[in-house]
């Protein structure tokens, strides 16, 4: 026994498996044919006994016990028959599980393969690198969309400050020295000077 196992051991499981189904099967083939074989002689004697029911009644007695003994030859195939079915399916199921483990060992190695390399601090660092590449990125592209030498934050903060001395001009009221004049305005002269003349001329014409 232990050297048919070891026989076994050292050839191909899968090989095996397969020979063992195909002699089971080219068993079943010959069951079939030996059960048809049975059927036949069984209605063949069935037959032989109706037709010597009544003229030959010894004839047809033996009729049916041949009939009989090839009935029950023909259950116990039929339950050989049975039996290795079963095995059939048994070794199929089996063979198709070792198969599936196979496939599932070398996936399991080709994923350990890949992930000998891999590790969690390691994904986080090249994430890190990647989020600090997309970073550079963005700062290289507002620097390339801003014209070239223009400060807009400085301009923008340059007109904040000229609005504020325009608000500050508006509300704050002029301080002038004591006893000085204000300086009048190009308007305030030409008016001014218009309404000396008219006085003047008031004057000569009352003198007359």
């Amino acid at each position: 026994m232990a050297g048919i196992m070891s026989y076994f051991g050292r050839r191909d499981t899968k090989q095996s498996a397969r020979e063992a189904i195909v002699g089971l099967r080219q068993q079943l083939q010959m069951i079939e044919k030996k059960e048809d074989h049975l059927q036949k002689k069984i209605d063949q004697e069935l037959k032989i006994a109706k037709a010597n029911a009544v003229s030959n009644k010894p004839l047809a007695t033996s009729a049916l016990k041949r009939k009989r003994a090839n009935e029950t030859q023909l259950e116990q195939l039929r339950g050989q028959q049975l039996q290795l079915e079963m095995q059939v399916n048994t070794l199929e199921s089996a063979n198709l599980n070792a198969e599936t483990m196979a496939a599932m060992k070398k996936a399991a190695e080709v994923l350990q393969h890949i992930h000998s390399g891999m590790s969690v601090a390691k994904v986080d660092e090249t994430m890190a690198a990647i989020q600090e590449q997309r970073e550079v990125a963005q700062e290289i592209t507002e620097l390339i969309s801003n014209p070239a030498g223009i400060d807009v934050a400085g301009d923008e903060e340059l007109l904040d400050e000229l609005r504020d001395w325009r608000t500050r001009a508006d509300h704050v009221p002029i301080h002038m020295p004591e006893g000085a004049r204000p300086v009048p305005s190009q308007r305030e002269a030409v008016t001014e000077d218009d309404e000396e003349a008219a006085l003047r001329q008031l004057q000569a014409e009352m003198a007359m």
